[in-house]
């Protein structure tokens, strides 16, 4: 299907089970696997985090540069020459993706809801998986509800993945109703992740990350100890940079504001601190090597998420 034809089926403030499924095309430009570092390991996969296991794929002529200590024996002792064994990371590794749809995330001033975004990139990355031949499974949570998906194999694990998001009940609550004595929803979701992720796993974390606390941000460096992780930000225009001098209204389903743009200071202030909370968690990021990419409410998911994962050319 046409690019613009998905586009055009697109809302703005909601996504539908159909065109969730039909990203299972654009998805197929997208590569997991160009997260990875290169290293002196031949394969499918080359990667640097710890946990996983490589397995045989095939001997070949011993060629100069080889390590000699994977010359197989067996195949050389049948031949006339040195043949050297080639392996590749283990399939079927887990794809986690954790899906924000916390209330905060049902907004835009421009283009489509956070949310939205985050829904389209979350079934992007679903079907990719799938295409890949990994396991995929993870979390959808907002609010009120956490909805766990252990890793699966298959089209019916990306189908049940799509349906979780489409399904999940936090695209009707407008406002947090979280219990004020619990942890923070977006704090119980990392913590939850870190409990489910097995070693050697790719995690996909997709949120505006507002509320992120010193747990949660604990919780997610002993993720990335043991997986790659990457973690995409979304966020608004609105929320970088104040509009120019003026008064606008902001409406919502069952209340309005407005705000003045008039002060100089309060438009420097307003943007020098989401430039200093983008800082900080892109240092936080960089120390523990957790990937980072930026997806706005006017950037289209797939055209950003084919560019940034683009497929290498063999």
């Amino acid at each position: 299907m046409r690019h613009d034809k998905l586009q055009a089926d697109a809302s703005r403030v909601s996504v539908s089970q159909a065109g969730l499924i039909r990203l299972s095309g654009p998805a197929r430009a997208i590569a997991l696997n160009v997260l990875r570092v290169n290293s002196l390991q031949t394969g499918a996969y080359v990667s640097h985090f710890k946990g996983r296991g490589m397995e045989f794929d095939e001997s070949r002529p011993y060629q100069p540069g080889d390590d000699p200590r994977n010359i197989d024996w067996r195949v050389t002792a049948r031949s006339s020459e040195a043949y050297t064994k080639l392996f590749r990371e283990e399939r079927e590794r887990p794809v986690l993706i954790m899906t924000d749809l916390r209330s905060n995330m049902h907004f835009a001033t421009k283009g489509s809801f956070k949310s939205v975004n985050a829904a389209r990139a979350a079934a992007l990355l679903a079907w990719a998986a799938h295409q890949r031949g990994d396991r995929l499974g993870g979390l959808v949570f907002g609010d009120t509800k956490h909805r766990e998906l252990r890793p699966r194999l298959g089209r019916q694990a990306a189908l049940r993945y799509v349906h979780e998001l489409v399904g999940h009940p936090d695209w009707a609550i407008t406002t947090d109703q979280g219990n004020v004595d619990e942890e923070p929803p977006l704090t119980q979701a990392i913590s939850m992740l870190r409990r489910v992720t097995h070693p050697g796993s790719l995690v996909i974390i997709i949120s505006d990350f507002i509320g992120l606390s010193r747990s949660a941000m604990s919780h997610l460096t002993g993720i990335a100890r043991h997986n790659e992780v990457l973690a995409i930000l979304l966020s608004d225009p609105l929320e970088r940079e104040l509009p120019p001098p003026g008064r606008y209204r902001l409406v919502s389903h069952d209340e309005e504001m407005a705000i003045d743009t008039y002060a100089r200071g309060a438009r420097s202030d307003y943007q020098h601190a989401f430039e200093e909370r983008f800082h900080n968690f892109d240092i936080f990021c960089h120390r523990y090597g957790i990937h980072l990419m930026s997806l706005s409410t006017d950037d289209d998911p797939v055209q950003c998420l084919q560019k940034t994962l683009r497929r290498r050319e063999r």
